[in-house]
């Protein structure tokens, strides 16, 4: 966040393209930018020090895309203790209103062990206290999807032998979504799945799960008003079912680590 601030306090930031190193310049100011939208799995550096509401006061616009999945140390090593991150979630939607708050489940693991290599275990424990402590704050959007085994993941549990995850079939990926459905739909929380589209295609026709937009124009619009580009991103995975409008990511695996060491992250090159 130090960063972050100093480059908006210089109305623009440089971002690296990860491919071929050039460098491009991407304006800041608040009539230059109609959203910011951070996403995070520990928001607690941004609560700390009221960085929103600086953001905020200096005519920002702002919105959450918040991934709060079950406690598991195995997963996701160096995480806060859940409580901690649903405290989080609420000063979120106290500060912000629950309506610039996306909830990500985000991925659904099944994996095996080597002292249990014959049952499939899974990352679905806390689903229904989250959703619970998710509806009482107001979140009505819950975004989810299953992981991809990159080669970046395989060569992290090379470390870790006897574990292995497991990508379970479509028709058991269907049922787990139907079964999401209902939870969530006890408090009013509506499914959205991430490039899953095959999963998608494969539900009933009166489901009520949906496609997912990450980064929403229409709702930003509808949150905040103003004109903005609803163009789809292309840069995205569209053809897997990717729903995002245009955006522009700043921040870099390099240069703003991320030290969660979570074992099926596809993108920290640590």
């Amino acid at each position: 966040m130090p960063w972050f601030m100093d480059r908006i306090k210089s109305g623009f930031f440089e971002v690296v393209n990860p491919y071929n190193r050039q460098t491009r310049k991407v304006p800041a100011t608040p009539a230059e930018v109609h959203t910011i939208v951070f996403w995070s799995k520990n928001f607690q550096p941004f609560l700390r020090k009221n960085w929103g509401k600086k953001l905020q006061k200096a005519g920002y616009h702002l919105f959450f895309n918040f991934t709060i999945n079950s406690n598991s140390p195995r997963l996701e090593p160096h995480m806060p203790p859940l409580d901690v991150r649903l405290g989080q979630l609420k000063q979120l939607c106290d500060q912000f209103g629950p309506k610039t708050v996306n909830w990500r489940f985000d991925p659904i693991c099944f994996f095996k062990t080597r002292s249990n290599h014959s049952i499939v275990q899974d990352n679905l424990s806390d689903l229904g206290h989250i959703a619970k402590e998710a509806a009482r704050v107001g979140i009505r959007r819950c975004i989810t999807s299953f992981m991809d085994a990159y080669p970046k993941i395989e060569k992290r549990l090379a470390a870790l032998p006897g574990f292995s995850f497991y990508d379970p079939p479509l028709e058991t990926k269907k049922q787990i979504i139907l079964k999401m459905e209902k939870i969530l739909a006890s408090g009013n929380i509506n499914l959205m799945l991430c490039c899953e589209k095959d999963v998608l295609d494969a539900l009933p026709k009166n489901t009520s799960v949906t496609q997912s937009a990450c980064i929403s124009g229409d709702l930003l619009v509808e949150i905040y008003g103003g004109n903005l580009a609803l163009k789809k991103d292309t840069g995205q995975r569209i053809q897997k079912g990717c729903g995002c409008s245009l955006s522009v990511d700043i921040g870099s695996y390099h240069q703003q680590p991320c030290y969660h060491n979570c074992l099926f992250c596809y993108a920290n090159p640590s």
